[in-house]
């Protein structure tokens, strides 16, 4: 732990610098922080911190930037931080706008927090170990073709073409979809199999069907990534020459961003903070991830998170992305509730 005086002086280097990116002077801490010391006093107690790695310097003449460990100090004096009120207002508004999809839900959530953090926004679609067929729908588009439409618990869709071996009626599809929906409403692909019933040679092409969809799900090996805000990143000082950029470019061209920047068994409620060297991916230890899980733990769950430079606004970062979880928790309950889900063709 530092003394009152040492850790006030960090926080005052860590504000500085989190805005402007330039090292800070021991004036400029003496300017900001209103202790009543003197400059020497101060560059005394910048040099103690130094020394205990909170802080270094480029160079010998500049002034000084938190390190890994000074930003860790620095997010654990932040307390009770929360979006205000009429930001909090704004957004629900904006999500209430849009269309009651999950798809619209997620493209709006990782807009706004690039927008107010200045980072990469990233989401994941909830998803549950062993998916559930919600309901689903068959569209006849031909004689003997029709659009099979899949609706997983949790609102996430799913589409396939059937060819039957005769023609059928858009009646006949409804009815056959009505009987089957009764049966496997709420139910997984294991459930589904293991179902004993009676069911004609175009009732089973169909259950095959829904079988094959659903284990194609269940076995989807990249989390289906919603991300906005690579060209805020590559405004900020630290990415200017672009080198930096090419191994997030490279984890989001092979799909893997999601899975490097959760961290290994990841759970529970509540805003995680990885900082720089902290994250075990050496590709984004130059990063930090504020990350957060929403959905519904016994359900379906997903993340939602930024990632930007170490030098990020924390406090605004960690509000933005614990109000984002809470809402987004909050309509996917809405998905999951006893509603019908409107589909699309």
């Amino acid at each position: 732990m530092l003394c009152p005086r040492a850790a006030t002086i960090l926080n005052s280097i860590a504000k500085q610098y989190i805005p402007r990116a330039l090292p800070v002077s021991s004036t400029s801490v003496a300017n900001d922080c209103g202790l009543t010391i003197s400059s020497a006093t101060i560059r005394n107690e910048m040099t103690r911190l130094e020394e205990e790695g909170y802080i270094f310097r480029p160079h010998h003449a500049a002034g000084s930037i938190p390190s890994d460990r000074g930003y860790r100090y620095y997010v654990g004096t932040l307390k009770d931080i929360e979006l205000p009120l009429t930001e909090r207002r704004l957004i629900s508004h904006l999500f209430h706008q849009v269309e009651k999809e999950l798809e619209e839900w997620l493209n709006l959530a990782v807009t706004l927090i690039a927008q107010r953090v200045q980072g990469v926004a990233i989401a994941t679609v909830p998803k549950s170990m062993a998916s559930q067929l919600r309901h689903f729908e068959l569209v006849l588009l031909h004689d003997n073709l029709a659009l099979l439409v899949l609706v997983f618990r949790g609102a996430k869709v799913r589409r396939q073409l059937v060819t039957f071996g005769h023609v059928m009626s858009q009646t006949d599809l409804a009815v056959m979809a009505n009987k089957l929906n009764d049966a496997y409403s709420e139910l997984t692909g294991l459930q589904i199999r293991a179902k004993k019933m009676m069911l004609s040679p175009v009732e089973q092409q169909v259950t095959d069907c829904l079988l094959e969809m659903m284990m194609a799900e269940d076995k989807q090996e990249h989390e289906e990534l919603y991300i906005d805000g690579l060209h805020f990143l590559l405004s900020q000082p630290e990415f200017s020459s672009g080198q930096r950029m090419l191994g997030l470019m490279e984890l989001i061209e092979q799909r893997r961003l999601a899975k490097v920047t959760v961290p290994e068994g990841f759970e529970g409620s509540g805003v995680r903070v990885i900082i720089g060297q902290e994250n075990k991916a050496e590709v984004i230890q130059d990063l930090s991830v504020i990350i957060s899980r929403y959905g519904l733990p016994d359900e379906a769950v997903g993340t939602i998170g930024v990632i930007g430079p170490t030098r990020m606004p924390y406090a605004h970062a960690i509000s933005t992305v614990g109000y984002l979880s809470l809402l987004m928790s909050g309509l996917v309950a809405e998905l999951y509730g006893g509603r019908s889900s409107e589909m699309s063709s």
